[in-house]
């Protein structure tokens, strides 16, 4: 198993992406902590990852709490021996489908300061407690690149986020923890099949839950020991460098 021994902290982890992650990280060994906002579907989750025989708890979380999730950090890192991967799925509450020159500033920079903030408290805790053992892995989600309109500020949260990740591997690098962040567009698909609907992407399809969450285990994983501030593409060719 590819996580054996490992503890992982998975922040919306009961969300479509959060909840797969949480799972596949489980099936590969890792003891995993669901954390967010709404205690039943956390509780949902780490069922269904106990009774597939993995190791699942839950904790009810406001990632903008940086106290609180300061505390859930060093809770967990007590209680495990450390913290080897924190999984970011956190929602940034866009509003979509209103050109920028007619959207409230308001509406339009909320998904930008939900995602700084968030993403800055979880990936600073975790890292004080990797930092210590020198070792860890610190993953986001984060939009696609492409140019597609009425996204209001999330094509800002996703570069800004992109930014912080890039500076934390630097600062963190030293330290021998890794950072990196996964580019995905927009929804997965729900299912593993071709979706045969897709446009734009070199396989026209969409990469499905699962896809995401495999690529989430290996990023963590030590077969990815040497990739850090680097972006995961898992778009399909949606976007192309």
């Amino acid at each position: 198993m590819l996580l054996e021994n490992k503890t992982a902290i998975v922040y919306g982890g009961a969300g479509a992406i959060g909840s797969a992650v949480a799972r596949a990280y489980a099936r590969e060994g890792a003891e995993v902590h669901l954390a967010g906002r709404t205690e039943p579907p956390l509780d949902l989750v780490a069922r269904q990852i106990r009774d597939d025989g993995g190791a699942a708890h839950v904790a009810q979380l406001d990632v903008l709490d940086r106290a609180a999730v300061e505390r859930h950090a060093s809770a967990v890192a007590n209680a495990s021996g450390g913290i080897d991967i924190c999984f970011n799925a956190t929602s940034n509450e866009d509003v979509q489908g209103t050109p920028l020159v007619d959207m409230q500033f308001d509406d339009f920079v909320r998904p930008v300061s939900k995602a700084v903030d968030a993403y800055f408290a979880i990936a600073t805790a975790a890292a004080r407690h990797m930092m210590r053992r020198g070792t860890g892995v610190i993953l986001v989600m984060a939009g696609g690149r492409e140019a597609i309109p009425d996204l209001g500020g999330s094509h800002v949260a996703w570069s800004a986020l992109a930014g912080m990740c890039r500076q934390l591997a630097a600062e963190l690098g030293p330290h021998g923890v890794r950072v990196a962040w996964l580019l995905s567009p927009g929804s997965p698909n729900p299912g593993d099949e071709p979706d045969a609907g897709a446009d734009g992407g070199l396989l026209h399809r969409r990469p499905s839950y699962d896809d995401v969450a495999n690529v989430a285990v290996f990023a963590a994983s030590d077969w990815a020991r040497t990739m850090t501030a680097t972006e995961i593409n898992l778009t399909a060719g949606l976007v192309v460098d």
